[in-house]
């Protein structure tokens, strides 16, 4: 239950080594032959980072799947939910900065949880991702976050294998990539049920290829923060 309060409390999990070490390898190499220009998207991407088209891949699917993330993601929207979309990320050298933002719920705060493999080691040098914990529900008379405050903010690093799992409400950004190393990643977005109707009316803007119809249920998994 500790773990539990934790994560509502923050908003967010990193879940060390979650994706198995032997599966890094291929995971590498099929983001990597999955990148395409930002012309071959449906909508036209950010000219300073790499995107790779994926999601249809099993070895993705596999990852998306996991146990634990799966728990996580679960407990966050704490009702039946899908997986929504997954596509590759990666800051390009010199790219990748942010600034502090939130990507929003849809319908209710909590419909959506997000979640950030990391195929590479990450850290402040090559674009890492930026949090506030805390930041994904305020007080009803607290002011408006001041996303040009970095003040609280939090520099996340690791290893190749790491998950972060957030509340899509989290205050959060990526980072510039100084030094030019790879940090690739996998951007996954689990919805709850009630959003479906919406997500399929935006399957091609958003370039999912894979079969959304199953369902995850929160009592399914056992949390282990």
């Amino acid at each position: 239950m500790a773990d539990r309060t934790q994560l509502h409390q923050d908003g967010y999990a990193l879940l060390r080594r979650a994706i198995p070490n032997e599966w890094l390898a291929d995971l590498r190499s099929v983001f990597d032959a999955g990148v395409r220009p930002s012309d071959q998207w449906p909508v036209p991407r950010g000219m300073d980072w790499r995107y790779s088209m994926l999601d249809d891949d099993s070895r993705i699917q596999a990852v998306c799947r996991l146990p634990q993330l799966l728990a996580v993601a679960g407990e966050l929207i704490g009702e039946q939910f899908f997986l929504s979309q997954v596509e590759g990320r990666e800051p390009l050298a010199g790219g990748g900065q942010q600034p502090l933002h939130r990507d929003l719920s849809a319908q209710r705060p909590g419909d959506i949880a997000v979640a950030l493999a990391f195929f590479d080691d990450y850290g402040p040098e090559n674009g890492a991702t930026r949090i506030v914990p805390g930041s994904h529900r305020t007080e009803p008379d607290a002011p408006p976050f001041d996303f040009n405050d970095e003040s609280r903010a939090v520099q996340l690093s690791g290893g190749a294998g790491d998950i972060l799992v957030f509340d899509v409400d989290l205050v959060h950004a990526g980072s510039l990539n100084a030094i030019g190393a790879r940090r690739r990643s996998i951007l996954i977005s689990y919805f709850s049920e009630s959003l479906y109707a919406s997500h399929l009316e935006t399957v091609a803007l958003r370039n999912i290829r894979m079969d959304t119809r199953e369902r995850f249920a929160p009592a399914e998994f056992t949390f282990e923060g």
